[in-house]
């Protein structure tokens, strides 16, 4: 007598748990300017250095996604700018099992995840070469980054007077 298996008696298959690949990973976009060395001026005191990041994502075809992670770095010593960094570095993944109510935060938090040491490392590359100090961006806590970019969606629409769109 032959056995059973759980799809031959009707019962359902364990849900799979969710697979990531990177398939590629690349630097988009990337500028760098030294204001204060085409200014001729010599930097005076510590820089003060701020950290910006965006993330934006999109369908590339069935189970296959582009994450963008867009920074900027800028820094200033007394009011003058030194230096600021605008970079774009991008992945493409392909992801499977996760179920599409899912996807949007998975591709928001995950996927930048395993992108961030790269981009840290370039970022420290990039303004140590500049001549300046390498910039070593902290931890960033991507799902942090996510819950407020929601909030801050649906604080803007419940900003919105009825009517508009």
């Amino acid at each position: 007598m032959a056995e059973e298996t759980p799809a031959a008696n009707g019962a359902q298959a364990q849900p799979q748990p969710p697979r990531m690949q990177v398939r590629t990973q690349y630097i988009k976009d990337i500028s760098f300017e030294n204001v204060i060395a085409q200014k001729y001026k010599a930097p005076t005191g510590a820089p003060d250095v701020k950290v910006g990041v965006n993330l934006d994502g999109k369908k590339l075809e069935d189970g296959t996604f582009e994450v963008v992670m867009h920074i900027e770095v800028k820094a200033t010593a007394a009011t003058e700018p030194m230096f600021l960094l605008e970079m774009d570095y991008a992945g493409i993944f392909t992801i499977e099992n996760v179920p599409n109510e899912q996807l949007h935060p998975y591709l928001m938090i995950e996927c930048p995840r395993m992108l961030f040491p790269y981009v840290r490392r370039i970022v420290s590359d990039v303004t140590r070469d500049g001549g300046f100090p390498p910039v070593n961006v902290d931890n960033i806590d991507f799902l942090q980054l996510y819950r407020n970019e929601i909030a801050r969606r649906q604080a803007a629409q419940a900003a919105q007077p009825e009517g508009t769109a």
